[in-house]
């Protein structure tokens, strides 16, 4: 399954700031990518192998997780219910797990 294909759902669209890296994640209705915020794309999810994509209502918010092949990791964004920002959860295979609070744009 290619990214273009994935419905994100009842999931928020919108850009959040990775800070750490000064990543910009961009969720449209139909793709997925990671920026620099003036326009060069670090990551864009549209070309790449997406699978077990899934979009839940959990206790602690909206959640939408995937794997994408071709990095290899596996992606993790919780939307709390209390506010505007996202939890940003990556797994990658060499187990260094990377978590980070991304502020809305």
């Amino acid at each position: 399954m290619f990214a273009q294909g994935i419905e994100l759902g009842d999931f928020p669209l919108g850009t959040w700031l990775d800070a750490k890296y000064n990543a910009y994640w961009e969720l449209s209705s139909d793709n997925i990518k990671i920026t620099n915020g003036a326009g060069k794309v670090y990551y864009d999810f549209s070309q790449k192998t997406v699978q077990d994509f899934k979009v839940s209502a959990e206790a602690e918010g909206i959640v939408m997780t995937f794997y994408c092949v071709e990095s290899e990791k596996h992606y993790k964004l919780t939307k709390p219910l209390t506010d505007f920002n996202l939890i940003l959860d990556i797994d990658p295979p060499w187990k260094v797990h990377y978590r980070t609070m991304m502020e809305m744009q």
